[in-house]
């Protein structure tokens, strides 16, 4: 899969510098398309990718201020391919991202793409395809064989996912970039409603961790609501009809609240804390209702630096027994300081769900049970022989991963 379309890649980063430099090494593994990569970062950030060896080939921008659309405009001001990627800092890409987005692109000639998010397990998927209207409701679309733009109903758009979507530069023009008034939440929504023709791309496939931040925990507990109250707020005055801001605003809170109460149940918030949050979506819904709106104009650069002059070398692929795994693993090891991606396929004589992690420089680790489920819908309990289920594990990712599956 090639194309002759360049694609910048930016990465915008604050407070992870570790989750940065590992999205880093995914990247620099997309196969089947020239490269570029922007990163737009916090000073911790622009430290550790330093260490990386090819630092050097990344251009970079300082985070000025906590505001991913302005970030992520300086991205756009700093990038020069025909086509400008998004992918969050805790997110890894399958080799064959970059290049499934601008095969998608090309078939369907939209403006943007969007594709399949996977969860921590780095199977279920997280977030496919969806639609949103125009007071930011998301609804499931069935998911696509192929690339496709979804026939949607009058004043539905394709849901442009943050962390895996990507646009042509020459949209931008009519366009312009992100809207600095969403500081978090909803900016990708926001340009989703601006996009008139979005494809979505099932094989653009991204692993994305919900790491921690300033406004959630590791496990997913909130820290603060306040931006989730200010854009949307700033969203529903921007695409909502005036008749629809208070009851949807309404609706917002009372999701919120419920959330809250579930998680409360599960002795997760204190009452204390739940007020807490609930008192900082209200400052944010007031704070969003007063921000100055409107489409931020960008340009770019006239340079490409691509991040390899080369292809990355040939993906290897070993498999094996979970008894194995400590040999098979300082394989792996040797195998991508010599520049190649590794998928590693260690199983058990359990019925144990599978997982799949992606550990630097570029080893993807698949474990799990011979008679477990990797997909979740699959039955519980399977029957399989270990050459078999093998065979069937490796070529379950082959081609988003990008090797053959014999």
């Amino acid at each position: 899969m090639s194309t002759a379309l360049r694609l910048s890649v930016i990465v915008v980063s604050h407070g992870r510098p570790q989750a940065l430099v590992r999205c880093l090494w995914g990247v620099i593994h997309l196969i089947g398309v020239a490269v570029e990569v922007v990163v737009v970062a916090d000073a911790p950030g622009l430290a550790a990718i330093a260490t990386l060896p090819f630092a050097g080939r990344i251009r970079q921008a300082v985070q000025v201020e906590p505001n991913i659309s302005v970030a992520r405009n300086t991205g756009i001001g700093l990038a020069g391919g025909d086509v400008l990627a998004f992918i969050d800092d805790d997110a890894v890409p399958e080799p064959t991202w970059g290049a499934q987005l601008l095969a998608a692109l090309e078939k369907t000639g939209a403006d943007a793409v969007t594709g399949t998010v996977l969860g921590r397990n780095g199977i279920s998927v997280q977030w496919g395809m969806q639609a949103v209207d125009v007071v930011g409701r998301d609804r499931p679309l069935s998911m696509p064989k192929g690339p496709v733009v979804p026939d949607l109903p009058a004043g539905d758009r394709l849901k442009l996912n943050g962390t895996n979507f990507a646009l042509r530069r020459s949209v931008l023009s009519r366009t312009g970039g992100f809207d600095p008034a969403f500081f978090f939440y909803m900016d990708d929504t926001d340009m989703a409603r601006r996009i008139e023709r979005a494809a979505f791309a099932p094989g653009a496939v991204v692993h994305h961790g919900f790491a921690a931040s300033v406004r959630r925990t590791a496990d997913r507990i909130p820290l603060s609501l306040a931006d989730i109250g200010a854009s949307t707020a700033a969203f529903l005055r921007k695409h909502a009809l005036p008749a629809q801001v208070d009851d949807a605003l309404e609706q917002m809170v009372n999701d919120q609240r419920a959330r809250l109460m579930r998680l409360a149940r599960r002795r997760k918030l204190t009452t204390d804390q739940m007020r807490g949050l609930m008192e900082g979506l209200m400052a944010g819904i007031a704070d969003g209702r007063a921000r100055k709106l409107g489409a931020f104009p960008v340009s770019g650069s006239d340079m490409f630096q691509p991040l390899c002059d080369v292809p990355p070398p040939d993906h290897k692929v070993l498999t094996g027994r979970a008894s194995q795994g400590a040999r098979l693993l300082a394989e792996a090891q040797g195998l991508a300081a010599a520049g190649h991606p590794v998928s590693l396929f260690l199983l058990s004589f359990s019925p144990r769900k599978h997982s799949v992690e992606f550990i630097a420089p570029g080893i993807w680790v698949q474990r799990g049970g011979l008679f477990g489920p990797s997909v979740r819908s699959d039955r519980r309990l399977q029957v399989w022989g270990l050459a078999a289920r093998l065979a069937a594990e490796r070529a379950r990712v082959a081609t988003v991963r990008g090797f053959t599956s014999a």
